[in-house]
């Protein structure tokens, strides 16, 4: 660390005031050796330095100092290190340590891994924490997905032989400039562009598959808030199905992302094929049916049927996506056999940030190749 370590590293200088505090926040944490869990550790001048024991006042106290001296992206990583670190997950299960702590998407994931063992004292404070991160990634992500999806629903539902009070007359002008005839002042529209009688009914069915499993806590978070979303668009059809060796439809709490992140279980295995036979029997227009499984694809079912379930589906004209996470950190850990065993059909398997997910979803409701990040490790 810059600020030193014991007796100053050798520099002959004792820290003060701010810098010494900050220290001792790092220290806490970041110590050799991990002393600091168990006891007490020296400095220079024989200075106490703060430990992190299994004490909620103590970390709330901690949790007070690092906001005080360092910036929200780093409080956000200084807390999650103390959590994986420090093994400090239980004392989140106690509602003083709930109010302390700066809430981001990582925290959001690991409440939902304690849900079931969650006292109902802090079950209030757990939600209005997890309810502050969700309208945080709503008022960043929802309008743009709107009018990114809008146009793409509009765009696949045009027609060039529209009835006339179909007609997008904006675009049909456009579309027949060069037949402007200047001494009428007008132009002659060879080539009439409309929307088909679809665009007042629900054109798309879109189902979000998601794997629940422990390593996928991120992207299940985001899913949860696209699929709300997608909900409120009166010309798409949304359904999520989570699932892990079991499969629960979660349909019926669209409406409200925070009651179907609860509504989740994070951890335990992965059935794929199963989530996968699920989808499938809801289906009912697979041409405007577009599947986006989401999921590290470390599968525990059935290899061969998850594949011919893809087939299935793909050969029936449903459009699949695979998203092997849904997050803002890059490239996950993930089966790299059957992301491969996707691509040879037509499926390829690729990391997704938020910011992209609106895009990826234009081009399947289009129909269009989606764009592939150039990224050799997800290869």
């Amino acid at each position: 660390m810059v600020l030193g370590g014991g007796d100053a590293d050798g520099t002959g200088r004792e820290l003060r005031g701010q810098d010494r505090a900050m220290d001792e926040a790092l220290g806490a944490l970041y110590g050799r050796d991990g002393a600091e869990r168990d006891g007490d550790r020296r400095g220079a001048g024989g200075r106490r330095a703060v430990g992190l024991g299994a004490s909620a006042p103590g970390v709330v106290r901690w949790l007070g100092d690092i906001r005080t001296y360092f910036p929200s992206p780093v409080v956000q990583i200084m807390q999650r290190d103390a959590i994986d670190r420090l093994g400090l997950a239980a004392l989140l299960l106690e509602p003083e340590m709930l109010e302390a702590v700066e809430a981001d998407v990582h925290l959001v994931g690991t409440l939902l891994t304690l849900n079931k063992a969650m006292p109902e004292t802090t079950r209030e404070t757990a939600r209005a924490v997890v309810r502050k991160v969700v309208a945080q990634l709503e008022r960043r992500l929802a309008t743009r997905t709107r009018a990114t999806l809008t146009g793409a629903l509009d765009r696949s539902a045009r027609t060039a032989r529209p009835r006339h009070r179909d007609i997008d007359w904006g675009r049909t002008v456009r579309a027949n400039l060069k037949n402007y005839l200047p001494e009428h002042r007008t132009v002659v529209p060879e080539r009439l562009i409309g929307y088909g009688r679809a665009a007042r009914s629900v054109k798309k069915e879109v189902v979000l598959c998601v794997d629940q499993s422990g390593s996928m806590a991120a992207s299940v978070v985001h899913a949860s808030v696209f699929g709300a979303v997608l909900a409120s668009m009166r010309a798409l059809d949304t359904r999520l199905v989570v699932f892990d060796t079991s499969v629960v439809d979660l349909t019926e709490q669209l409406d409200d992302p925070v009651d179907v992140l609860f509504g989740t279980q994070l951890g335990g295995g992965t059935d794929i094929n199963r989530a996968l036979a699920y989808c499938q029997s809801r289906i009912t227009r697979p041409a405007d049916t577009v599947v986006v499984l989401i999921s590290d694809l470390y599968e525990g079912g059935i290899r061969d049927g998850m594949l011919k379930r893809v087939t299935a589906m793909k050969a029936s004209g449903v459009q699949f996506v695979c998203l092997l996470a849904l997050s803002d950190e890059g490239a996950p850990a993930y089966d790299r056999e059957h992301a491969a065993a996707l691509a040879a059909l037509g499926v390829p398997a690729f990391a997704c940030t938020p910011d992209r997910f609106p895009d990826v979803m234009a081009a399947a409701i289009e129909k269009r190749p989606l764009f592939i990040p150039d990224m050799p490790e997800q290869r």
